[in-house]
């Protein structure tokens, strides 16, 4: 008798990505009452974000090395723990290092849920992997459209951050009361039969190779400017964070419309389709102003809605003996790399706005400025020529992905020729 309950174990999976990006959308929102709060600079703020993207990759590989053995069910259970703990711990942090502590741990928590849930929907869907991880992935942008409405409407409200880190608890408890009593299949390559060897040699292949390096950039040009948008661009725009909703919210209407796309283009070719959309939009949030910034963003929304779920689709369907690990590779070469650039670009960033200061001018100093004063003001100005630089920078990744990609449609093409000749 089939016990797995496919439709219940993918809804579960939806309401444990939920939460991951609920804490992506909320921690976009508070930022700068965060640095407020505490008197955090950009580089602490910078080093908080990344700490979330510290703990992904490092539980989505543990995890890929591990799903097999101990089943998709345990990770989960695990993931529930981590994520409870987390948020109740950043509901009462106390400064820099309760912030650094209890994002590490949302982060080690959302890892692990792609580490189980990617193979999961992989192993229930196997015949429409790439459209069913899209619709998976949704949440992902849905929830960071939620918590960034939620700011909003609590900011408005008078509500503090805390109440707004509190509401993920929702979604947290039902998701983890679900998996709790549900059955899992065992992975797709345990089902195979593939062995060991199999999927380290898949691992190393020069495609599985390709995609990885290429994951770095889709994922800093998705994620990197998602949870900075609304810091970057704060002074371009009264109303940055509604940036970071429309690009959202177009990555979730994308994502529900994924399977005609999908058919239409091959996952490769929508790869292709979206670094150049993801260019376009790049290059109009840096340079455009003023309302016409919504434009922009709409446009990089349509560049980065596929990017996620269509690398860890095209790597499930096109080199499925690489398995659990190899989707949880690619995740978190994608994690790692986001981490790092944030990093470095929170230190990019403060050097941007000290250049843009008079000559000798302390950043904290200006930074603490009262509003309304003449520093204050000149700090704004700084930002305001600091941020679209950023982005600038930023650019390049797509761009490089633009050409990466259209030789991958080439190679793909000329694979099916190959496998049509032999075939005849």
């Amino acid at each position: 008798m089939n016990t797995i309950k496919s439709g219940k174990l993918f809804t579960a999976s939806c309401l444990a990505l939920l939460v991951t990006s609920l804490s992506f959308g909320i921690r976009a929102g508070m930022m700068n009452q965060l640095g407020i709060d505490f008197q955090l600079n950009a580089t602490q703020l910078g080093t908080i974000t990344a700490t979330a993207f510290w703990g992904f990759p490092l539980a989505i590989v543990v995890g890929g090395f591990i799903v097999d053995m101990i089943g998709m069910k345990r990770l989960l259970v695990m993931a529930f723990l981590f994520h409870l703990t987390g948020i109740v711990l950043t509901i009462f942090a106390q400064g820099y290092w309760s912030l650094f502590f209890s994002t590490l741990l949302i982060g080690i928590a959302n890892g692990t849920v792609e580490a189980a849930c990617n193979p999961l929907v992989a192993a229930l869907y196997p015949e429409e992997k790439t459209t069913r991880l899209n619709y998976f992935h949704l949440w992902f942008p849905g929830g960071i459209v939620i918590g960034t409405l939620l700011v909003t409407l609590f900011v408005n409200l008078g509500i503090g951050w805390q109440f707004q880190v509190a509401t993920m608890l929702i979604p947290t408890v039902i998701y983890g009361y679900l998996f709790l009593k549900l059955d899992f299949p065992v992975t797709e390559r345990v089902a195979s039969g593939y062995s060991n060897a199999d999927m380290y040699k898949a691992v190393f292949s020069p495609l599985f190779l390709f995609m990885f390096v290429c994951m770095f950039m889709t994922a800093i040009t998705e994620l990197f400017t998602g949870q900075w948008i609304s810091l970057l661009l704060k002074n371009v725009t009264d109303n940055a964070i509604l940036l970071l909703t429309i690009t959202t919210g177009i990555m979730v209407v994308g994502r529900a419309f994924a399977k005609p796309i999908v058919k239409k283009l091959a996952p490769q070719g929508v790869l292709l389709f979206s670094a150049v959309f993801a260019a376009l939009g790049l290059y109009l949030l840096s340079t455009l102003s003023g309302t016409s910034v919504f434009f922009a963003a709409l446009i990089f929304g349509i560049g980065v809605c596929y990017f996620w779920p269509t690398m860890i689709g095209f790597v499930a369907e096109n080199i499925p003996k690489s398995g659990a690990l190899g989707i949880n590779l690619l995740g978190g070469a994608g994690m790692f790399a986001v981490s790092v650039y944030t990093i470095f670009m929170g230190n990019f960033y403060d050097g941007l706005i000290v250049r843009h200061l008079p000559e000798g001018a302390d950043l904290q100093e200006y930074r603490s400025a009262a509003e309304g004063s003449v520093e204050a003001t000149t700090f704004a100005a700084a930002m305001d020529l600091a941020g679209p630089e950023v982005l600038q920078v930023t650019l390049v990744l797509p761009v490089v992905l633009t050409f990466a990609f259209l030789g991958l449609v080439w190679y793909m093409r000329s694979v099916k020729r190959s496998q049509q000749n032999i075939g005849v």
